[in-house]
């Protein structure tokens, strides 16, 4: 465990520099100047070049990153252009909102999905298969805006159950959560029917219906665990995206996580935000990939005696 620990350190170090490089890169080629947005369109040419000086812009490239590297080291992601505070700082205030939503959406996903996906199972090559295929297709190819306009227009407006935008109660979350949910529940769906299929057709599987056992203990007690191993994997996936692939939905209902944060900043090209929602991003999905490696013994003892 502790090497595992370490290697992942590691690996996490160079993932974070690679991400880094790789971002900064493409933003500074990005033909948007910073300073020209900061300075507005009637600013003199003097103005511009003032501003990029004052932040560093007219410096080499090479010297930039290594200046935003060793800010980086100490714990420091840089000062925005457009809200002159340290990033980390509007971060830190946008996290608490993002982890609320990432937390509720994977919730409704795993919920969704592992339901659908163990009837569909049970149920495989019947009309209920078929229709819980059917159904996952098109939560998985539907567009986060369609399905956050629809839930809106639905539950917001014409029931008026839910408020349309906000945040702070439960009712604010409820269908930011489902839109994430039910989108994310198709790829669960089908997952964790594939593998509870692959399971059911296992000797121990057959075995515990020779000796009479319950379907209920058989599904649930036997079956269930081993095909949920790939389900972990899967949430240790999103809960990276999640940290950063929700601008639309948070765009939508106004939700003020980094996500919406990370939007305003693309607006405004505001590097350092970019760069530091990019690196917390980089560094969940680390993470969350981490955790998955930690619990999946919990679950299938198999992976210990590796």
């Amino acid at each position: 465990m502790a090497f595992l620990l370490l290697r992942r350190l590691v690996q996490t170090a160079l993932i974070l520099l690679g991400v880094a490089a790789i971002t900064f890169l493409l933003l500074y080629a990005l033909p948007a100047d910073p300073a020209r947005m900061i300075a507005g369109r009637s600013a003199t040419a003097q103005t511009v070049a003032n501003i990029r000086r004052e932040l560093g812009l007219d410096q080499p490239l090479l010297v930039q990153f290594w200046s935003y590297l060793q800010g980086l080291v100490q714990g420091d992601l840089g000062r925005s252009y457009a809200q002159k505070t340290d990033v980390g700082t509007l971060i830190a205030a946008r996290l608490p909102a993002t982890l609320i939503l990432m937390a509720a959406g994977i919730f409704v996903e795993v919920l969704l999905g592992v339901f659908l996906g163990v009837v569909a199972a049970i149920r495989r090559g019947g009309f209920v298969d078929r229709l819980v295929m059917m159904a996952s297709f098109v939560g998985v190819s539907a567009p986060q805006f369609v399905a956050a306009l629809l839930l809106l227009y639905v539950f917001a407006v014409t029931l008026a159950w839910f408020p349309m935008s906000g945040f702070g109660s439960f009712a604010h979350v409820v269908l930011p959560a489902l839109t994430l949910g039910i989108l994310g529940a198709g790829w669960y769906a089908r997952m964790v029917r594939s593998a509870m299929i692959d399971v059911l057709n296992q000797d121990y599987v057959r075995t515990a219906r020779a000796k009479g056992l319950s379907s209920f203990r058989i599904i649930f007690r036997h079956a269930l665990p081993n095909a949920l191993l790939p389900v972990i994997a899967m949430i240790g996936i999103d809960i990276g995206q999640f940290m950063s692939g929700v601008v639309v939905v948070e765009a939508v209902y106004g939700w003020p996580g980094i996500g919406q944060l990370a939007w305003q900043a693309i607006q405004q090209v505001d590097i350092p935000i970019i760069m530091g929602v990019t690196l917390v991003s980089a560094l969940a999905i680390v993470l969350g990939n981490l955790l998955a490696d930690l619990v999946a013994p919990l679950i299938d003892p198999r992976i210990r005696a590796r």
